[in-house]
């Protein structure tokens, strides 16, 4: 059963509307469509609410994108093991707009895989939300820290197709 979902991204206002911040985007979208509010704890903010009639706790950690795993130490306290999470994140290799629920894989270079890895192992539900890639790959660094190109409105799109994903897993389990 999910318990938790953690939308990854890095915070204060200058990434809000980052594509490396989708996963940020996907669980604040989740917490308005649920009617969940905010609230500081440790290293993370954390959003209790009532997805189709089951309690998620919706995160998105307050570490940078890099080290969101940091994370784990306090949510493995309260019980939260691999299998209770789908992290939602930004996904390089697939184009703009595209989302799929995958479970376990690689991190593919993405660091805050990587460093939720280093907590948890790769046996996870992932929320892979498309971003594109650029052009020129030694450009990666600065694309996931640029706004989306498109309108705001294929962008929100993007993000209620990743909040449908989530409640459709929610549902299956």
């Amino acid at each position: 059963m999910i318990k938790t979902i953690i939308g990854l991204g890095n915070p204060g206002a200058a990434y809000a509307k980052t594509r490396h911040s989708v996963g940020f985007m996907v669980v604040e979208a989740l917490a308005a469509q649920y009617g969940s509010d905010w609230r500081a704890q440790h290293n993370y903010l954390i959003s209790d609410s009532i997805i189709e009639g089951q309690k998620v706790a919706l995160i998105k950690p307050q570490t940078f994108m890099n080290n969101s795993g940091n994370i784990f130490p306090y949510l493995q306290k309260k019980g939260i093991g691999a299998l209770d999470i789908i992290v939602v994140h930004d996904e390089l290799e697939m184009p703009f707009g595209k989302v799929v629920i995958k479970f376990g894989g690689s991190a593919r270079g993405h660091n805050g895989l990587k460093s939720i890895m280093t907590y948890i192992g790769d046996q996870f539900m992932r929320c892979r939300v498309g971003i594109g890639r650029p052009v020129n790959k030694d450009a990666v660094s600065s694309w996931v820290l640029e706004n989306f190109r498109q309108s705001e409105q294929d962008v929100a799109q993007m993000v209620q197709l990743a909040v449908d994903a989530i409640v459709a897993e929610i549902i299956k389990k």
